[in-house]
C-alpha cells in the first residue's frame, strides 16, 4: 500500500479543525499555505503543509490572530509553538504524536511520551493523551483522511509502552487467589489496545489474568475452564459482534460455557456501551470507560 504522502483540502479540515472555507481565506488573504493543483485545478497539499496548518491551527485555537502567525517566519513559528506547548500539554502533545504518525518518527512518539510520564502516570498518560488522541485517529481512518498504515504505526507503539507498563506490574504486584480473568477478543475484533490496556488495569490491581488475545471462539474458553476453577471472562468489543446484538452474543456465550451461568463475562467498548439497556443476563456485566473498570477491580481486590 502506498502512504498517502498528499492530501485534499478537505484533509486537512479534518486533521486541523479548520474549516476549508476558512483555509482558502487564508491562503488568498495571508499566503498561509501554497497547494499544488491537479489537471482539475483541485488544490492539493505536501505533508509539509500539513505540518505547518497543524501548527498554525494549534496557535489559533489558542488565541493567536491569523495575522500575527501568518507574519512569522518556519523558525519563529517553531519557538511559539515550543512556548505555548509548555502550559497546553495535552493539545500539544496529541499535535506532536500526530506529527510522529505522518513521519512514522518513533523517536518523536518517544520524547513527547517520556516528557509527559516527568509529571504524570502511565494511566493519566493513557486516559488524558492516548484515548483522545486514539479516538481521534479511528475517525480519521474511517473518512479516508489518514491510511490504515498510520494508525497501525501509533497503535503498536501505544501497544508497546502499554506492554512495558504491564511488565514492571508483575514486580510491584504481588498477583492474588482466584478468581483469574481469561481476556480474549472474538472473531474478527480487530483492535487489541482496549484489551490490552484492561489486562494492564487487572495485573495492576493484583488480579491475576490469562491474555488469550483475538479471534477466540467460546469453545475455547471451555478449555480454559476445565484448568480453572474459579475464573471469570473479560472482552473488549469495538466491531464485533456486527451480524448479531449483545445479546445474541452473550446468550450464546452463556449457551457454549454452560447453563449454570456462573462464570461471568465483563464487556467494554464501543458495543458494550450500546447495550447499555438491554436485558442481558445476571452473569454480564457491562463497563462503559476505564474509571468504571478500575472501580470493580478494587472492589474485587477487596473481597
Amino acid at each position: 500500500m502506498l502512504v498517502k504522502t498528499k492530501f485534499s483540502i478537505k484533509d486537512l479540515e479534518n486533521l486541523s479543525g479548520i474549516k476549508a472555507h476558512t483555509i482558502r481565506i487564508w491562503e488568498k488573504r495571508y499566503g498561509i499555505l501554497k497547494p499544488s493543483r491537479t489537471e482539475t485545478n483541485i488544490r492539493a497539499y505536501h505533508l509539509e503543509s500539513l505540518k505547518k496548518l497543524l501548527n498554525v491551527s494549534f496557535l489559533y485555537q489558542n488565541g493567536y490572530k491569523i495575522s500575527k502567525i501568518a507574519a512569522l517566519d518556519k523558525k519563529e513559528l517553531k519557538n511559539l509553538v515550543a512556548e505555548l506547548a509548555i502550559t497546553k500539554t495535552e493539545e500539544h502533545s496529541i499535535f506532536n504524536f500526530k506529527m510522529a504518525m505522518f513521519e512514522f518518527n518513533q523517536q518523536l512518539f518517544a520524547k513527547t511520551y517520556n516528557a509527559l510520564l516527568e509529571e504524570r502516570t502511565f494511566p493519566e498518560v493513557f486516559q488524558d493523551i492516548f484515548i483522545p488522541l486514539l479516538t481521534d485517529l479511528g475517525i480519521l481512518w474511517q473518512t479516508g483522511t489518514i491510511d490504515p498504515c498510520h494508525e497501525r504505526f501509533i497503535s503498536e507503539m501505544v501497544k508497546q509502552k502499554i506492554v512495558l507498563n504491564l511488565e514492571s506490574q508483575y514486580h510491584k504486584n504481588e498477583l492474588k487467589a482466584p478468581p483469574t480473568f481469561a481476556l480474549f477478543l472474538p472473531y474478527r475484533e480487530i483492535h487489541e489496545i482496549g484489551l490490552v490496556y484492561a489486562n494492564y488495569l487487572c495485573v495492576s490491581h493484583g488480579v491475576n489474568t490469562i491474555y488469550l488475545g483475538g479471534n477466540i471462539s467460546f469453545n475455547s474458553l471451555k478449555e480454559v475452564i476445565k484448568h480453572h476453577e474459579d475464573i471469570q471472562f473479560l472482552s473488549y468489543l469495538t466491531v464485533e459482534p456486527s451480524h448479531q446484538t449483545i445479546q445474541d452474543f452473550c446468550e450464546l456465550y452463556n449457551a457454549t460455557i454452560g447453563p449454570n451461568n456462573k462464570n461471568e463475562l465483563w464487556l467494554m467498548g464501543g458495543k458494550a456501551k450500546e447495550a447499555v439497556n438491554e436485558n442481558l443476563p445476571e452473569n454480564i456485566k457491562l463497563f462503559t470507560n476505564i474509571p468504571q473498570l478500575t472501580t470493580a477491580l478494587e472492589t474485587l481486590k477487596k473481597r
